[in-house]
């Protein structure tokens, strides 16, 4: 299917990516939410991994992490991201860029709360991106938080919570088997407003 200009015309980027989000999850890809995140260190260098995109509103996009980890510490440093999104089945591709900040505590603490009681303590438990001995150190500190926390609720860690990407570019790529690949570019150019243009495959 390519993407014509009367399925753009008029549209939000983020009503164009909700749609396509939707296609994702109804046609059995493994982990629609799975995004690479791109980030830049003090020395210049990009790194990339893969997170869980867990929320879109109609200005960011949200994932969350240990703020302690390489990605944190570079967000830090350089507060922008590249991330992308694909889903091979449907032979689509969004790419997103811009300023990246925190969550607000209150989302934070929301998402954590929902959270399996597993992810939970794991979360507590990991001094992410840090050099460790061998797994049985993990193990260990999950069994004493577990037998910390017993019964008791998980609070979230103050080092861990969300980051939303606020983007100043959205590129919609749809993938076509003659190699004729839709690319459809957004920015914004007000409050609210978005321009596009094609690019050449």
């Amino acid at each position: 299917m390519s993407l014509t200009e009367s399925m753009i015309q008029d549209r939000s980027p983020f009503d164009i990516f909700n749609e396509w989000n939707n296609d994702a999850y109804n046609a059995d890809i493994y982990e629609p939410a799975a995004m690479t995140v791109a980030t830049v260190g003090e020395d210049g260098r990009p790194s990339a991994r893969m997170v869980l995109l867990r929320g879109v509103d109609e200005h960011s996009f949200v994932f969350y992490t240990n703020y302690h980890s390489r990605k944190g510490k570079e967000l830090e440093h350089c507060p922008w991201a590249s991330a992308v999104v694909y889903w091979d089945r449907l032979h689509r591709q969004v790419r997103i860029e811009g300023p990246v900040e925190k969550t607000k505590t209150q989302l934070s603490d929301d998402y954590f709360a929902s959270r399996p009681r597993g992810s939970q303590i794991s979360a507590v438990a990991s001094v992410q991106s840090a050099v460790i001995v061998d797994r049985l150190v993990l193990e260990a500190e999950v069994t004493r938080l577990e037998s910390e926390f017993g019964e008791k609720a998980v609070p979230r860690p103050d080092f861990w919570g969300g980051y939303r990407i606020k983007p100043e570019r959205i590129e919609f790529w749809q993938g076509q088997e003659d190699r004729l690949h839709d690319r459809i570019v957004f920015e914004p150019y007000g409050e609210n407003l978005w321009k596009h243009y094609r690019l050449s495959p």
